[in-house]
């Protein structure tokens, strides 16, 4: 399992747009993915389940990944978020 703790500063956090950004990439990797904000574990690869978790600018989540493809899945997540989603 790989996971990276990540701060979201894009204007609007992750919601709408930005999160389907977010799972479209997500949907990419084989490995199971999830977002973790305080106690909360939601599938990264689910619209509901992200916009769930009410991310704003400023909230630190952290991005888990478990299989083939771990590392690059985070990777490629934590650089899309680190982007402001190229806003």
């Amino acid at each position: 399992m790989t996971s990276r703790e990540v701060t979201v500063n894009n204007q609007v956090g992750l919601h709408a747009r930005p999160a389907t950004f977010f799972i479209q990439k997500a949907n990419e990797f084989r490995s199971s993915i999830w977002v973790e904000k305080d106690e909360r574990r939601v599938n990264a690869k689910s619209l509901l389940g992200v916009l769930s978790l009410g991310i704003v600018k400023g909230t630190v989540i952290n991005i888990l990944a478990d299989g083939a493809d771990e590392e690059e899945a985070v990777d490629a997540l934590a650089k899309l978020i680190s982007s402001d989603f190229f806003e």
